[in-house]
Formats: structure tokens, sequence, C-alpha cells
């Protein structure tokens, strides 16, 4: 948890921003309609201190997510020793995250969860941060499409990818890149891959600083939209809680049993049973690098996995396997794409499952680490990023649930490897596991 001077922490501030912001908003929605003040202040004040936020994040967004990717792969270890593991481990990954954000879509799309706003209102809002929202979303009606837009994934020119803000083959990029970094062991290769775990470190640190603006920017966010749309913003965000909530319950008390029964061999009541002691920490701490000395004790505890499989895919999945995040920034992005009126159509909702399964391993380790993946997916499909400021008010009770669906789908991929593999010698389990190179975060 990070604090200020005070002891207040960072949620608690982003709380009492989103409660400013909303209830200042909503008693001008009330007593000054159509001020022209209100007009005068929404322009000139509260817009360019929420835009100042988010081109901060945006500046950094490009050597967060390489640099990431990259350590991330690379942080694997040695592909040949490790190969059968660590392919079970990235195929139980993909398989799991992409049933994750095939639920969060399904279930966006079905209870539709930003329908109903008034859209005269929403247009209103959304040309008034169309000018600011930079070059990320004035490229959107150029993008290819069809078999042009999947090839366009593989970039001819990485740095020309990067100018225009094109993610995914910057990220293609990365992991290709990752992937010659992981086969390569030389003094020299070494060397770079510290220098890149480097601009990660401070680029996350940064990024961290950043984010210290957010109970500023949320203040200013939500009186915007408070203060144009009124009650009717109390309704809607009950409604996108209740479908997030809805996405990771089926995900946590459906998906994983299924994985763990079939795969595993393991009866899934015995399975949440022994992992309950991390489940708890992950739930009150809202970080999945905090829980990871937990369940590494709990997998060699409890459920007597293989010590070296166990601590090379929690590890891994501490940042690699977050199907919960994935889940919570697929629905995000169709929420605020219905609250704003704009249609996703196939290809576009198919690049926003890509992007969230990608995000699993490229989302930052800091306090609202998933908010610039976010607002660059938002930006992608034509959705003005803006509107994460509506979600960050409500986003404690949704990390809380969705950290402990990312600490129990590590243990359960965890399990799911371990089959097959009892017969790896198991270290002794260090008393202080080392920490990762991530620092602990509070959202993903």
């Amino acid at each position: 948890m990070v604090e200020s001077k005070g002891g207040i922490s960072l949620q608690m501030q982003m709380l009492i921003g989103f409660l400013v912001g909303l209830f200042g908003g909503l008693f001008v929605y009330a007593t000054q309609t159509n001020a022209e003040w209100v007009q005068i202040v929404t322009t000139y004040v509260t817009g360019p201190i929420g835009q100042v936020f988010l081109r901060l994040l945006f500046m950094l967004v490009i050597p967060l997510l390489f640099a990431a990717l990259v350590v991330g792969i690379a942080e694997m270890g040695d592909i040949r020793s490790l190969k059968r593991v660590g392919l079970k481990t990235l195929m139980y990954t993909v398989l799991l995250s992409s049933i994750a954000v095939i639920l969060a879509l399904a279930v966006a799309n079905l209870f539709q969860p930003g329908a109903g706003i008034d859209q005269a209102q929403a247009q209103a809002l959304l040309e008034q941060g169309r000018g600011n929202a930079g070059s990320i979303i004035s490229a959107q009606e150029e993008r290819p499409q069809g078999v042009a837009a999947v090839l366009a994934i593989i970039p001819t020119n990485v740095v020309t990818a990067a100018s225009a803000n094109d993610i995914l083959a910057v990220m293609f990029f990365a992991l290709f890149f990752g992937i010659g970094l992981l086969l390569v062991n030389t003094p020299t290769s070494n060397r770079l891959q510290e220098s890149i775990e480097g601009i990660f470190q401070v680029t996350m640190k940064l990024v961290s600083i950043v984010i210290r603006l957010a109970p500023i920017a949320i203040a200013c966010f939500m009186f915007n939209l408070a203060a144009i749309f009124g009650w009717n913003l109390l309704a809607t965000l009950a409604i996108y809680v209740g479908v997030v909530l809805l996405a990771l319950g089926l995900q946590m008390f459906v998906v994983y049993p299924i994985a763990v029964a079939v795969i595993a061999g393991k009866s899934p009541l015995g399975f949440f049973r022994d992992i309950r002691e991390a489940m708890v920490v992950a739930f009150s701490t809202a970080s999945s690098n905090a829980t990871l000395p937990t369940s590494l004790k709990v997998a060699d505890e409890n459920l007597k996995l293989p010590g070296p499989v166990a601590r090379f895919v929690l590890t891994i999945g501490a940042t690699a396997n977050q199907n919960g995040t994935a889940i919570f920034e697929g629905v995000t992005v169709l929420f605020l794409a219905q609250f704003f009126g704009v249609h996703l159509d196939l290809w576009q909702q198919i690049t926003v499952l890509l992007m969230c399964i990608l995000a699993g391993i490229g989302t930052a380790g800091v306090p609202a680490g998933s908010l610039p993946v976010v607002a660059i997916i938002l930006g992608m499909v034509g959705v003005p990023p803006e509107g994460i400021g509506l979600v960050l008010g409500v986003d404690r009770l949704l990390d809380m649930c969705r950290t402990t669906l990312n600490v129990t789908g590590d243990l359960a991929i965890a399990t799911m490897v371990s089959r097959g593999e009892e017969n790896i010698v198991a270290a002794p389990v260090p008393e202080s596991p080392p920490e990762p190179f991530i620092t602990p975060k509070e959202n993903h």
C-alpha cells in the first residue's frame, strides 16, 4: 500500500477524489444546469488537469510495455532445460487467459452495462475531449482491416510502429525480442538484459510518480462526468461493477474448478481448501507480488507441488498470468464503448481480446498498473481514453477481487503443470523467497 506522508493510502486518496468529484458534479448538475461558468471550468480547468495525467501515462506506455514484456520472457530462464515446463505453463496461461477474456466480452455484450446513456450528452463529452487525446486516436479511421490488420501486427519498422502508437505491433516485437534474448546466453546479451531491466525499473518508477496524481485527476474526471450526466451515472456504475464481479465469479467458480479437475486430476474443493490462505492474503493486500511468498508456502506445504515447478510457475505467473486483470480490462473497454456510443465491430472486439491477453504479461507492477493498458486499448478502438476516470473510483473492491482471481489462477496453473512432473527434484524452499524485480502492486 502506497501511503502519503500523512499515512493516507493512495487507494483512499483515489476514493476521496472520486467522491469529491462525484458529489461536486452532482451538486452542479442539480443547481447550476447549463450555467456558463460550468462550461468554463470543465473546459479550461478540470479538463486540462485530467489531460495532463493521461498524457504523462501515454508518454511512458511504450517503453513500459516493451521492457516489461522483454524482461518477463527473459526471466523464464534456460528454455532448453525448462522447455517442457515452460511450454505447459505458456499453454495453460494462454488457455485460461483466453477463456477469461471471452467470458468478459460475452458478459459485457449480454448485459450492456454502459447502455442507456443519453447519447447527445455522451457525444458532447466525447467531442470535448477528442482534441486532447493525442495521436492515439487520430489514426483510427486509417487502420487496416481484415487480413491486412492481421499482417500489420508484424511491424516492418518497430520505430515507426512505436511513433504511431501501434501497440500490438510493438508488443509483437517485444515478444519476439524477448524470445531471442532468452535463447542467447552470452555476457553481452546478459548486459543487454540488465539494461532493459533498468529501463523497466526507471519507467515503472516514473509511472508510480505519475499515479500519485490520480486522486486529483479522478476528481476532475468525475466532476466533468457527473456535472453532465447527473444521477444516471450512479446506476450505470453499479451495473458495471456487477458485470465485472459476475465475470470474475464465472472464471473463479466454473472455469478453474473444471480445469483443476480435468487437467490436474485434483478435487476442486480440496484445491480451494488448500489455497485459502493465499486467497485471503491476496484479497486483503490486493497485490499478486506481495502474495507470492504465501503462494510458494501454500504450494509446498499444502498442495505438495514439486519445488522447482512451483517456483517457476508462480514467479512467472505473478506477472504473466493475470486472468482477473484481463477480465477487468475487457469489461471496462466494452463498458466505456457502450457509454460513449462507440460501436465495436467483430475485428475491434478481437483486437480487445488479444490486447487483454497480452496485457497479462505487459501490465506494470505498480498501483493502477492496468490504467495505461486500458487507456491505450480505448484509444486503439476509438473510445475516448478520458473515460477511464469514470471507473477508477470504484476500483478498490474490483482490484481486491481480481487479485484474488489472479493468485488463484497462478496456483491452478502450477497444479496443472505439476501433474506428471513429480520426478523433478525439489530443492528446499528458501525461508525468504527472492523478491521479484517488480515492486508489489495494488492494482493490476
